[in-house]
């Protein structure tokens, strides 16, 4: 492997765990051959999987924690050695290189060269039987105290994984992809690593990256053909373009003109037609709506297996804002939407206060609201996946023989 692209997993790895900052934000590095982004993407990610699992296999073979640009090195190389199976000599060599070339570590290379020639002999057994990468505890622990420790230690395991790409289909359209699988929901499922410009029908228009549990909420409003719906904070747009395909007048609205940038691109590539507005939600004023989607803000706990750096930037002190919001767009929405019509509001979370909590909450505070059973049978899913107020309840840990899916909430709300 390029000692490039070695490199630049260390520049993602200190982004992250010393900038404390999300992947999504680093900027590219257009020096960089696609091949070595790529490997250093996955590099990246293999570490930030299994970091305490690493730790574990290093710690042994340690007298004192070395500094973190040595014990960043360490990391990576214990990665390709114990995950990648990469070849131990080629490791450990471009391992001391890295390390004599830095101006803090430059005198640690016989200590790395020590270390790694450890963990290749010995560490196998030890990262095998290393329990998976445990979950911060303000997600973990309104985890456990809903579903159990049994279910915080499966979602926990099914995060380790590299996820699997899956895909939406335009409605009408035909796509020719041998190797994809159909999930039960009706997404297309395709292998980790999968380039999906490369697929048959991407150029056309035909289909686009969405991951199954997002692609349910659209079919909890039933029939939209002719509809006026509002698609509150729309971008990166998969929702919209559900909408626009099912035969429905759009209203796709985001505050940030960037990620509305990318609502255009997806729409103009898919043929697909939505009005787009950018502005603050919270601010938005219209004749009211047929139906609302309301995809909130929220701390995206549910896309973990994605976004494994997510838990090594995002803290507790996110929860109350986020949710405080979350409140607010939901009154406003229902201020906007026709009586007798639809909202429904999800998150990408795992913490109930940013699904099950506030659809109850919501409940409360006006009065005739009730919530639209769903029907996980009818969705593809199953018992399993329903919630006791009438929402439905994804996790990372449901799937496992399909590859998993995301966390994510979803509940149907009207007032006469």
């Amino acid at each position: 492997m390029a000692l490039e692209a070695r490199k630049a997993a260390l520049r993602a790895l200190d982004w992250v765990l010393r900038e404390r900052r999300m992947l999504a934000h680093l900027p590219a590095d257009t020096r960089l051959a696609p091949g070595d982004a790529a490997r250093a993407a996955r590099l990246a990610s293999l570490v930030l999987r299994n970091l305490e699992r690493l730790d574990a296999c290093l710690a042994p073979y340690l007298d004192r924690k070395p500094p973190l640009p040595a014990l960043m090195i360490l990391r990576l190389a214990a990665a390709e050695l114990l995950i990648a199976g990469e070849d131990a000599h080629g490791v450990v060599d471009s391992a001391v290189t890295l390390t004599k070339r830095g101006k803090k570590t430059a005198r640690m290379g016989g200590m790395v060269n020590a270390v790694l020639r450890k963990v290749a002999a010995e560490g196998p057994e030890r990262f095998a039987h290393a329990p998976p990468q445990r979950l911060p505890g303000w997600i973990g622990g309104p985890v456990k105290k809903r579903w159990g420790a049994d279910a915080l230690r499966a979602i926990e395991a099914a995060h380790v994984a590299l996820p699997p790409l899956d895909l939406t289909v335009k409605p009408g359209a035909t796509v020719d992809i041998p190797e994809a699988m159909r999930l039960p929901t009706g997404s297309l499922r395709m292998p980790p690593g999968t380039q999906v410009t490369a697929l048959p029908g991407y150029a056309e228009g035909a289909l686009w990256v969405q991951d199954a549990a997002a692609a349910l909420p659209v079919r909890l409003l039933g029939e939209l053909r002719g509809k006026r719906i509002l698609d509150l904070c729309a971008a990166p747009g998969g929702k919209t373009m559900q909408l626009a395909a099912l035969g429905a007048q759009v209203t796709a609205l985001d505050l940030s003109e960037p990620r509305m940038g990318r609502v255009r691109e997806n729409l103009a590539r898919t043929g697909l037609a939505a009005d787009l507005v950018t502005g603050d939600a919270l601010d938005h004023a219209a004749d009211p709506y047929d139906a609302i989607l309301l995809d909130a803000p929220c701390t995206a706990s549910g896309t973990i297996r994605r976004h494994p750096d997510l838990p090594h930037v995002k803290a507790w002190t996110e929860v109350e804002p986020l949710t405080r919001l979350q409140m607010r767009l939901i009154d406003h929405a229902l201020s906007l939407l026709k009586p007798g019509g639809t909202l429904v509001y999800c998150t990408c979370s795992l913490l109930p206060v940013e699904g099950e909590f506030q659809v109850t909450a919501a409940l409360k505070r006006h009065e005739g609201l009730r919530v639209i059973p769903a029907d996980a049978a009818a969705l593809g899913g199953d018992d399993g996946w329903h919630s006791p107020e009438g929402g439905l309840r994804l996790r990372p840990d449901l799937w496992p023989d399909l590859g998993g899916i995301d966390g994510f909430y979803m509940a149907a709300l009207t007032r006469p």
